[in-house]
């Protein structure tokens, strides 16, 4: 296995193997678990079960650590996701917040508490448009919403 030289850890108390899976089945395409350890007699967890699994969706690795209860997550760490129109954006949304938490502006916690944004790709060059009040349009319609509707983005920075 060819590893990053930065890969993101995801601390779970004690579902993170379920959490790889979940992953794995919505981001999909080339989704594929790398590497896997497992805690040994000398623990702290049970003999056996996951320490690590080393996974990697859409290119990108990540660790997955069975960690125990000393950790959570917050929204001080969340993981963007480029989505290329609404379609991937109303798929993505739907299968993270089944049994989260959906926030506004595109954010998201799943059922394993991180939290997600989910963000069209076009957003992007919207408010880095150089018309200040294109920006301030789109960012007044983005703070009245959870998911982020494209369509509704785009009128906004269009004036309409």
């Amino acid at each position: 296995m060819e590893r990053q030289k930065i890969t993101t850890c995801l601390w779970f108390e004690n579902r993170g193997e379920e959490a790889v899976r979940f992953y794995l089945s919505v981001f999909g395409g080339d989704a594929r678990i790398l590497e896997e350890t497992r805690y040994t007699e000398a623990g702290p967890g049970e003999p056996g079960t996951m320490l690590t699994q080393t996974f990697e969706i859409a290119g990108q690795q990540f660790i997955a650590l069975h960690g125990g209860p000393h950790e959570t997550f917050n929204d001080a760490v969340s993981l963007s996701v480029d989505c290329a129109d609404q379609a991937e954006v109303d798929r993505l949304w739907a299968a993270l917040s089944e049994g989260g938490e959906e926030r506004d502006c595109g954010w998201v916690k799943d059922r394993y508490g991180v939290s997600w944004q989910i963000v069209p790709r076009e957003m992007s060059d919207m408010v880095a448009d150089p018309d200040p009040a294109a920006v301030d349009r789109v960012m007044r319609a983005m703070f009245t919403m959870k998911k982020l509707d494209l369509q509704a983005l785009r009128d906004a920075h269009a004036g309409r």
